[in-house]
Order: C-alpha cells, then structure tokens, then sequence
C-alpha cells in the first residue's frame, strides 16, 4: 500500500466531452479518460444529456479507477456545466429528462413585470434576459406547466451539485452554481431573489454549502467534493498563484473576458452589451463579457479557405508585422464608446461582410479578419477595464493565445496592462482539484500552475 501513489480525482463533465483526471500531489495529470454520448430527446422532441448513461459511466469509471493499484484515491471533486438543473426525487433520482439550456423559454411565461421589468431584474440577479440559460427558470418552467414532474420534484439541484449528491446521497448548493446568470440570486442583498420564495422553489433547493464542503462516500471513505460551476472553477489556478489584480481573457469558441477584481453592481450598459456575473467561491462576484470570437473565426477560415484554395491551417503561417498597425489604428477609431450600449458591435463581425476579392492574398484577408475581430475584443474589454481599475495584468489562455497578430493587437490597444499568454493544463479541473487541497494534500500548491508568456 505505501508505495501507490496519492492521488485526486476529478470528474470534468463538459456539455460535449466528459473527462475523468486523475491528479497527483504536485497537480500534475497522471491519468485521463474521455467519453463522448450521444443526446436523447425529451418528452417534447428536443434533443438533451442522456442523463442515464452519464450517471452509469461516472459510477463505472470511478468503481475502476478507484480499484487501480497504482493509485489511492484521496479525494473527488467535480467541474461541470452551468445553465442546468436537475430536478430529483427524495433519493436523489431524476423524476424528468435533462433539460437543454438552448430549448426556447416559453414566450411571456415569466413576470418580469412583477420585479420591476426586465432591466431591473437582470440587474439585480446579473444575468441577461436569456430564457432557458437562466437554469432558475427552468424551474419556473416546470412549476407552471410540469405539474407532474414538478410535484415529484424534492431538489431541484445545479448540475455540479447533482454529480457530487450522485456519490454522497447530499444534497447541498454552493455558491459557483447559483451565481452564474441562474436568475435566482439578489446580487444586492446577497440572498435568493424575491421571486424564489414567491413561486415556491425557495423549498426545493437545497441548503447553500462553503464551495470546499466535502462529504464521504460510504462505500470507500472518500471525502467527496460539493462541485463547481466550470467557469468558477477555471478561474481558481490563476487566482491561488496570481499575487496582482489581473483580467483573464479565455479564448475557444467563446472569448470570455473575466474580471473578479470588479465588485461594482452591474451597470444597465453593461448588461445590454453582454456583461454579466457569476461568483466565486468565496461568493465575490466576477464580472465576464463574452465575444463569439472564436465560432467567428472558425467559419471565416473555411471561407478563406475555399476563395484562395488553401489548406485549413494556412492562416497558422501568417506572422505579425508592425505595418498592420497602422490599418488596426485607422479601425480603432470607429469603436464605439462604453457608454453607448452597442450590442449590435459584438454580435456582428466586420469581416462578415467584406469583399473577399478587395484582398489580393489570402495573408492579407487573414490580417483583416483579425483586425476585425481584434476591435470587437477591444470594446469587449474595455467594457471590463473601467478607468480607475486595480487590475495591471490581462492573461489570455485558449487557442488565440497562440496568435502573433491577436496578441500583438491586444499590446498595442492596452499600452497600460501587461499582456500574457497563459496556460493551464484542464483548468476548470484543476480547479476544482485545489478547492479541495486542504482536505487532502499536505504539500504547498506549486507556484507554476500558471505558465505565462510576456507579450
């Protein structure tokens, strides 16, 4: 027994991929799965988690996980998707399918009215008016027109909390999971919003546990973490080594600029270009505007692509030069200013609509597309980056931290912060992983979680 290496797990359950890790006392990854299901539609056609076949694998992997020689199993934590709750029984069963946060929200079913209309509601919950994405209406959704499942229904759980309870047979919130945009928290009071109370779902949600709360397993004596919201639990690996105020700008299909050194209430223009909250841990909140940057950018090289005959990866050739500058300065000039909401900016990339034949090389369409995208990134932040911030650095991990021409538009936009490339190795895991340091690892958390990269 004395030579099997300590070890956490973490179960990473992603909308699309869910992924197992292993991690050791140095928070390094010795072991990892990955598995992929397909969805299953519910009862009105609409296609959602197989929540059956999720629940059967996690149980599967970690019973053979846990049996592996070489491992001891110390603890278990979770990350997973936010915008979803699951609706159980007493014992913790699911009495309904596994909503999809992307099913449209019923028209008019909500009474915004009743709470001082649609802006004041969304800015005192933080969260933009985004129907089923606000997973605390999905609960209002089943109370008015599930009546069936409702009544069946003892815990309406978030879907981190749901995957712990699967282990532990508790059932408790944390604070990551309420915060991000569900519609049930009061940002200005710090407790659920009016509305919770009012349409009975004040009863059926479990009790609000500390984010590092832990419980046993019976079987294996395994203390068991609570879970965090994925977005949350990203953010803790640059919060438990960074020792200055930074932004983290997180790059993939979505180009979410997050700010949890912002405890300003949200202002009406920040919501209406996209700016919402989810909180920490420790219940700070953390400002995040989102950019589809990434989705953008995707479908604009398959145009390249196919106009200049080029391979896929043709634009991963294309190196910065400074004379770009001046065409990005020129650009520059026609952001809009923060203070006009200008939502129509964000959604709406320039180069959608440019004339690919004005470009006589594909290097040239390239340079603009990323001008463009650079400028809808610099309004985007800028929505985050108020004068008077404390914050001196902006991290930028994800795929566009490896774009010469993305990060050198970012130095040249932002001549005040420090701009780093930054990566973590499955960050919302790991994450996850040192909520739970204290109940299980005796050594130092490693300063060189963070690998960062001055531009």
């Amino acid at each position: 027994m004395g030579d099997r290496m300590k070890v956490m797990a973490v179960f990473d359950i992603g909308k699309t991929n869910k992924k197992v890790f292993l991690w050791n006392e140095l928070y390094q990854i010795v072991f990892e799965r990955q598995q992929n299901f397909n969805e299953i539609p519910d009862e009105d056609g609409f296609l959602g988690e197989d929540l059956p076949a999720v629940r059967l694998w996690m149980l599967q992997t970690f019973a053979e996980i846990n049996s592996l020689p070489e491992y001891q199993i110390c603890a278990l934590n979770f990350s997973g998707y936010g915008a979803t709750v699951v609706f159980v029984d007493e014992k913790g069963h699911a009495v309904s399918p596994l909503y999809n946060y992307l099913k449209a929200f019923p028209e008019g079913l909500f009474p915004y009215s009743n709470y001082g209309g649609e802006d004041e509601f969304a800015r005192a919950t933080a969260s933009p008016i985004l129907g089923n994405l606000n997973s605390g209406l999905q609960a209002f959704r089943v109370s008015q027109v599930s009546l069936e499942v409702w009544e069946k229904t003892r815990w309406v759980m978030h879907w981190p909390n749901f995957l712990s309870s699967i282990f532990t047979g508790n059932f408790a919130s944390e604070i990551t999971s309420i915060g991000c945009h569900t519609a049930l928290w009061d940002f200005d009071k710090k407790t659920y919003h009016d509305w919770v109370t009012d349409f009975g779902l004040r009863n059926k949600l479990p009790e609000i546990a500390p984010s590092n709360t832990s419980y046993l397993n019976e079987e294996t004596n395994i203390p068991v973490g609570l879970g965090l919201h994925d977005s949350s639990s990203a953010l803790v690996p640059y919060l438990r080594v960074m020792h200055s105020p930074f932004l983290l700008l997180s790059t993939g299909t979505w180009c979410i600029a997050m700010n949890p050194f912002d405890e300003e209430p949200l202002s009406a223009i920040e919501l209406k270009n996209d700016v919402l909250c989810f909180l920490q841990g420790n219940g700070k909140p953390v400002k995040a505007a989102r950019l589809f940057a990434g989705n953008t950018h995707e479908i604009q090289i398959k145009r390249l692509q196919e106009h200049y005959q080029a391979s896929p990866t043709q634009y991963k050739s294309v190196e910065f030069n400074a004379s770009y500058l001046e065409v990005l300065d020129d650009q520059m000039k026609n952001i809009p200013s923060v203070d006009q909401a200008h939502m129509d900016y964000l959604v709406d990339c320039d180069f959608n609509a440019r004339d690919l034949n004005k470009f006589p090389t594909y290097e040239l369409a390239y340079v603009q597309l990323m001008i463009d995208l650079a400028c809808q990134q610099i309004f985007s932040l800028r929505l985050l980056l108020k004068e008077g911030t404390p914050v001196t650095k902006i991290l930028v991990d994800g795929g566009f931290s490896k774009n010469s021409l993305y990060m050198n538009f970012l130095v040249h936009a932002f001549p005040a912060f420090e701009i780093y490339g930054a990566e973590v190795a499955q960050a919302s895991s790991l994450g996850a992983a040192l909520m739970m340091h204290e109940t299980w690892n005796t050594n130092e958390i490693p300063m060189d979680l963070v690998k960062i990269i001055k531009f």
